[in-house]
Order: structure tokens, then sequence, then C-alpha cells
């Protein structure tokens, strides 16, 4: 290596005491010197500098290969994404399907219960009503029937009572006792009757207001399981 640098420093001073050119800053030197000092140079020069400039030649291709590999493998992930962000977004879309298509079934299976619930109410109500009617009716039949038969009995015991001498003013108050007995007793059936038919009214009452209660618990939840959608049976009026 020492053999370079004593060539090269050779090779200067030969350029700077060549003879130069009239008019221009070139000069002339001895070719068979300045080419056997370049000789010496080549010779001095270590072999692993070729080897040296062998591996940049191999690192520029194996670069260029690694670049190339680099881009076909962004290319194919950015593929993979592609077709990955795809999948996903039609799996989100068809979750997002079958959830709408739940919640209407939800929807259409509360709306179902809640008529079903309101039309086996008012039917209860509407027999309770008939069953209420039928026993007043009947009620009131019996205490008129009841009222004929004390007035009959009365008039009856009225006639006999004066048709016996001396008991005249016993039998018009045994009558009129009788009498009052008879309207008493239809009173108290009519008291009875009433007491009845209000006592069935507020039953049916009661479940009518359970029967509500449970459909308004189940709306809530409806509402509360799918963010607050409203749902068509939300705008039907069940006290109506």
């Amino acid at each position: 290596m020492y053999r370079v640098f004593e060539a090269l420093d050779q090779l200067v001073t030969i350029v700077e005491e060549a003879r130069g050119l009239p008019l221009s800053v070139n000069c002339v030197v001895p070719r068979g010197d300045v080419l056997e000092l370049m000789d010496d140079v080549r010779d001095a020069l270590p072999s692993e500098l070729d080897d040296a400039q062998d591996v940049l030649d191999k690192r520029d291709e194996l670069l260029g290969t690694a670049q190339h590999q680099a881009e076909q493998t962004i290319s194919k992930a950015d593929a993979a994404a592609e077709r990955t962000v795809a999948d996903a977004r039609a799996e989100a879309d068809r979750l997002v399907d079958d959830a709408r298509e739940h919640a209407d079934q939800l929807v259409a299976e509360a709306r179902a219960e809640a008529e079903r619930a309101v039309a086996a109410g008012r039917a209860e109500y509407e027999a309770l009503v008939a069953r209420a009617r039928t026993e007043s009716e009947r009620m009131v039949q019996a205490g008129r029937e009841s009222y004929d038969r004390a007035v009959d009995e009365g008039l009856r015991e009225q006639a006999r009572l004066v048709s016996q001498t001396g008991v005249v003013q016993a039998a018009h108050a045994e009558s009129a006792r009788i009498l009052d007995d008879a309207a008493d007793e239809a009173r108290r059936q009519r008291a009875e009757c009433d007491s009845y038919v209000d006592d069935k009214l507020a039953e049916f009452e009661d479940l009518l207001d359970h029967t509500l209660r449970t459909v308004g618990k189940g709306r809530t939840q409806l509402r509360g399981s799918f963010g607050g959608v409203p749902t068509p049976a939300a705008a039907f009026d069940y006290r109506n």
C-alpha cells in the first residue's frame, strides 16, 4: 500500500515539473514514466478493492431485488387488506340486516301480544258485563216477584181480616206492615244486585289496569332493547 502513495507522489511531481505549452494550461509529460507509475499503482492496489467493487455491485443488485420484492409484498398486502375490509363490510352488513330482521320480528310479536291481551281484556269485560247484567235482571225479577207475592199475601190477609168483626184495625196495621216489609225486601234485593254489579265491574277494572301495565312494561322494555326505536304499536292507544 506504501507503493501506491509513493507512485502517486511521483505522478504529482512529474505533472508539476512538466513543461507547459505556450498559451495553454496543458503540459507535456513523459508518457512512458506516467504509464509505468500507473502500472505500479494498479499492481500495488490490493485485490480486496476488486472484491469490494464486486460486493458493491452485488449490493446494488440485492437492493434492487429487495425493493422489487418489497413492492410486490406491499401490493399483495394492499390487496389482502382490501379483501379483508370488503369481507368485514359484508359481514357487518349481514349482521345489521340480521339485527334489523330480529328487531322487526320482536316488534311484530310484541304488537301481536299486546293486541291479543287487549282483545282478551275486552272479551273478559264484555263477558263480565253480560253476566252482571243477567244477574242484575234475575235479581230484579226475583225482587219483583217477591214483592208481588208479598202484596198479594197482604191483600188476601187484609181481605180476611176485614171480613172478621172487631179486627179491622189490626188487619189494616198488619197489611201495612206486610207491605212495608215487602218494600224493604225489594229495596234490599235491589241494593244487593247493585253491589254485585259494582263488585264485578271493579274486578274487571283491576284486570284492565293489570293488562295495561303489562303492555306498557313490554313496550318500555322493547324501546330499551333497541335504543328507543319507535314501534308501530306505539301509536295504538290501549285505553280506548
